[in-house]
């Protein structure tokens, strides 16, 4: 086989979490007084970390806030967002993800994710996978966030083997880069297939079989 290892963001790869990120983000804008916080704004925060993602925000407040300040408001949104996650459930995994996951295990492949969420591992429990993967990098234990490929070499190293033989499945540009930069092949997924970096582009996630099985 060609890969030994298939490295997964979670969000928005394996399960979806866009709208209870928007939601959480749209909360805390409007606290702060910024009404016009849109999808689009949200999007720009597809892949980067909590800090980069609440600079998005505060580029609409009219005010300037302290580092203390930025970080109690980011702990303030996942506060948010952790309520909406614990209405999760094992229905929030899809069929078509599921089995496409049973079939690289059962082929003997390794399994990963690798993902910036500092909320992985709760995830993770609430769609019924939390020690489904051979390992987990997440938030809390990287130190630099894509696209720098710090949590996918990471990721390889936790399953004892090279990034170059490791798939990334990403679906954001930035997570494209960073498995590029890692050293690794990637496939891309939504918005992901329009990086120029990818080495594959899926249509829907069960593609992924014909890659790597």
């Amino acid at each position: 086989m060609k890969y030994k290892g298939v490295i997964f963001d979670l969000d928005g790869v394996i399960c979806s979490t866009d709208e209870y990120h928007y939601q959480a983000w749209k909360a805390l804008a409007e606290k702060l007084g910024a009404k016009d916080f849109t999808r689009k704004d949200n999007e720009r925060q597809r892949g980067v970390s909590r800090m980069e993602s609440l600079e998005v925000v505060l580029e609409k407040v009219d005010r300037r806030f302290s580092e203390e300040e930025k970080l109690a408001l980011a702990s303030e949104k996942n506060e948010y967002y952790k309520k909406l996650l614990a209405g999760m459930s094992e229905k929030d995994l899809t069929a078509e993800v599921r089995d496409t996951l049973d079939a690289i295990k059962a082929a003997g492949i390794k399994i990963a994710i690798g993902s910036s969420s500092k909320n992985a591992k709760f995830i993770l429990s609430r769609i019924g996978l939390r020690d489904y993967f051979d390992a987990i990098s997440d938030g809390e234990n990287i130190t630099r966030t894509k696209p720098d490929p710090q949590v996918f070499t990471m990721a390889a190293e936790f399953l004892g083997l090279k990034p170059s033989e490791c798939l990334v499945v990403e679906d954001a540009e930035a997570g494209i880069i960073a498995g590029h930069a890692g050293g690794s092949d990637t496939a891309a997924i939504g918005s992901a297939t329009k990086c120029d970096l990818a080495t594959y582009r899926l249509s829907t996630f069960s593609d992924l079989k014909a890659i790597v099985l």
